[in-house]
């Protein structure tokens, strides 16, 4: 794996980091129903939904996706694959990890789940079935970034030396 495309990863990772700040400032300001920012004289009545399950939700995608990027940009070097591979395992990482974090902050947005098509035991809607179907993306590109990182280590373990 070349440093330009580690340094993407790492990119994606921290970008996915930001996002997570911004969307624990929106969690915060959902459970207070107000933007306060004290010592500022600011204080902003605001509507948004707050199923702090939701929020939670889409706060540690964040975090964790942002993570997963971050990881295999550190440890890149030990990924030992193909270049088609590599571009496989770069878009499929960035699909996953972007848009399940994406739907997770649509599903706090909304008040949905995204769990079933026309919702299923929880609320139904076009929001939720938009959701539901752009889930099949990162559904099967996690597959495959998890696979192509297996594949890329082991091979990089069967053509290096135990060192005493």
């Amino acid at each position: 794996m070349t440093d330009r495309t580690r340094a993407l990863f790492i990119l994606n990772g921290f970008g996915l980091l930001a996002l997570s700040l911004l969307i624990g400032w929106t969690w915060f300001f959902a459970l207070l129903e107000r933007i306060i920012l004290w010592p500022f004289p600011i204080d902003i009545q605001v509507n948004i939904p707050d199923d702090g399950r939701a929020w939670r939700m889409a706060h540690m995608e964040a975090i964790t996706h942002g993570l997963i990027l971050l990881g295999i940009g550190a440890v890149g070097r030990f990924i030992s694959l193909s270049n088609t591979q590599i571009k496989w395992l770069f878009w499929s990482a960035l699909t996953t990890t972007w848009l399940f974090t994406i739907q997770a902050t649509l599903n706090a947005l909304f008040g949905t789940r995204g769990l079933a098509f026309g919702g299923g035991p929880f609320k139904a809607g076009l929001a939720n079935d938009i959701i539901y179907i752009s889930g099949y993306f990162p559904v099967v590109s996690v597959h495959i970034m998890i696979a192509l990182v297996l594949v890329g280590v082991w091979q990089f373990l069967k053509t290096t030396s135990i060192e005493k």
